[in-house]
Order: structure tokens, then sequence, then C-alpha cells
């Protein structure tokens, strides 16, 4: 074998990491491309390496994983060793991270507010997107803890410069119904502006008791609101879209939901994050139970990736895919 090889095949095997295969001038590889529990990730692209944030787990608040190209992941560590003042340890959850400024970053976590029971949304900052994040606020930034909590918050970018945050209400925690909600930052991203908005409910038969993890993108002009819904512990669990006027709506759901469920090798796919490559491509970044280990500890919830391509304006996921696929470019 190749001695290049064969140093990238001990490398992906120490790091828990997908199989990467030359098959003449192109590179396959095959999910997942992180072989142990890392769910809910959320990621971010600076200089020439890719950023993944995850769930709590391994004694990590935030676990960090590196990437220079979406396949090959290394563990970092921890990047959110201490929580804010507000917060208990423990249910650290579903974080995200945007670069603010060019040497600022931003990274919205759920945590458990004390002594209320219900998850709430903070915001830690670093001059590095590897950490450590801090977090001074002694309140959550955004918690609705009437409505059941507030969890799984994503920040966008628009073409303007105009920083929004998205999250869930935990509603499915007080058997109440769940709203992806929508609101805009202010310019250093740490505080929020104008109206919160109400984007979209658990009202399909296949959301079941919640609609969860959104995501809003851009792509050729138009605003693409990405989520998951169903039960996180179920093979139900599933991706859908929906696509947006303006960042904060009004949203129409896509009627061809949902875009991802179970498949071969994957079960309850969902939590997912859209990435556009260096070469324009993009691909959804998901986790999902092995099929006969679902709701497990170990391996849990493996990270997995699959292209996407857009027709007449519709995203279509080419996955679950559990066979060679070519490499990201």
């Amino acid at each position: 074998m190749n001695p290049r090889v064969l140093a990238g095949a001990l490398l992906c095997l120490l790091a828990a990491c997908s199989t990467a295969t030359p098959t003449g001038e192109s590179m396959t590889f095959t999910n997942p491309v992180h072989d142990a529990n890392f769910p809910d990730p959320g990621a971010l692209r600076v200089g020439a390496t890719w950023y993944a944030y995850g769930t709590n787990g391994g004694g990590a608040n935030v676990p960090l994983l590196t990437s220079p190209d979406l396949v090959t992941w290394t563990p970092r560590g921890d990047v959110l060793p201490e929580l804010g003042s507000w917060a208990e340890p423990g249910h650290t959850w579903a974080p995200e991270a945007i670069q603010v400024t060019g040497d600022r970053f931003a990274l919205y976590y759920t945590a458990r507010a004390a002594g209320t029971g219900r998850q709430c949304v903070g915001v830690a900052t670093a001059a590095r997107p590897e950490g450590p994040f801090r977090d001074d606020s002694d309140t959550p930034l955004v918690c609705q803890a009437g409505e059941g909590g507030s969890i799984d918050a994503s920040p966008f970018r628009d073409a303007d410069g105009a920083l929004y945050l998205y999250w869930k209400n935990d509603g499915n925690a007080i058997g109440e119904t769940t709203w992806l909600y929508g609101q805009r930052l202010t310019p250093d991203g740490l505080g929020l502006e104008g109206e919160r908005v109400r984007l979209l409910a658990n009202t399909a038969a296949w959301h079941g008791k919640v609609v969860e993890a959104p995501q809003l993108v851009r792509h050729e002009g138009r605003y693409y609101l990405f989520y998951s819904a169903n039960a996180f512990d179920a093979a139900a669990y599933a991706v859908g879209y929906a696509t947006c006027d303006t960042p904060l709506g009004p949203c129409h759901d896509a009627p061809e939901n949902p875009i991802l469920s179970s498949g071969e090798g994957a079960a309850g796919p969902g939590h997912s994050y859209l990435v556009t490559t260096p070469g324009g491509q993009t691909w959804l970044l998901y986790h999902a139970w092995p099929p006969d280990a679902i709701g497990s500890v170990e391996p849990g919830r493996r990270l997995w990736l699959d292209r996407v391509d857009w027709e007449d304006g519709k995203p279509i996921v080419r996955g679950p895919t559990a066979t060679p696929q070519p490499h990201p470019a």
C-alpha cells in the first residue's frame, strides 16, 4: 500500500471516522463519517478546516470534531469547559457556532436553567472556533419556560449581513404544541431585537409531537428552513424543509416532506446541518442510529454525510447512503 494511503487509514481508525478509498483519480467514502456517538451536529468552516459541534458526551459539555474534508473527523475535546452561571451541567444540547467578526465567534447552546427544570438557550464567545468559549451572562438568551423551554438554537447571516436566530420551544416536554421560532440578533450576536416570530408548528402527520432542529439557509436567493420531526429516539425521526418568503417568514411547508428518513444502516436520521463546499456542492451532515441499536448510548447516534442536489428549487437528499460514494469536492 502507498505509505500516504496507509498513514491516512491509520489516522482514520484512530479518529473513528469513515472509510475513504482511492478509486483512480477520485476518492470515495462510506458512511458513517464518524463511527461514534455525536448527536445534533452543527458545522462551521473557517479557513481550510471544518468544525463540528455536538451534544454533550464523553465528559464534554460541547465536544468538537475537526475535518479537512467533511469525511475524516478528529476529536478535539470540549470547547465549552464551563457553562454560564445560569446553567446546570449534564443537559448541554445542540450547539451551533457562527463567526460574528474576524476574531470573534459565538456559540449558541442549550442547557438546563438552574432551578427551573427547563432547557434554555445561552450564547458563549471565543476568539477561535476551537474555543474555549465563555458565557459571561447570568441569564440565558432565550428561555420560554411557559412554553416548555427553548432548545436547538441556530444562527444565520443573511446576504446583507443581518444576523438571525432560530430555535424551538420545547412544547412536547409539557404536552403542548412545538413551534419553530425566528428573531433577529443584534449585530454582536449577543442579544435579540425586534419581534419574535412563529414560523412552523407540528401539524403534519409525520411530525408526530415535535418539530425541532431548525436551520435557515439561503440558496440562489431563496430561503429554506430545514428541520427535523417526530421522536428523536425512534425510526420515524426524519428531516423536512419549508420555503420562506423572508428570513422571518411566512414559511411554507414542502408537500414532499420528509426528504430524509430511515434507510439502510441509518435509523431515525435527523438534526441535520446543510453545508456548502468550496467547490459549490451541497451536503447534509446529520446523526442516525444503527437500526439494531435505536436509543443506545453506544454506539449512539453516529455522524452521516450525504449529497444534496437541487432540482427545480427543491433540495433532494441522496441518502441515507451506506455504500461508497464520491468524496465531497
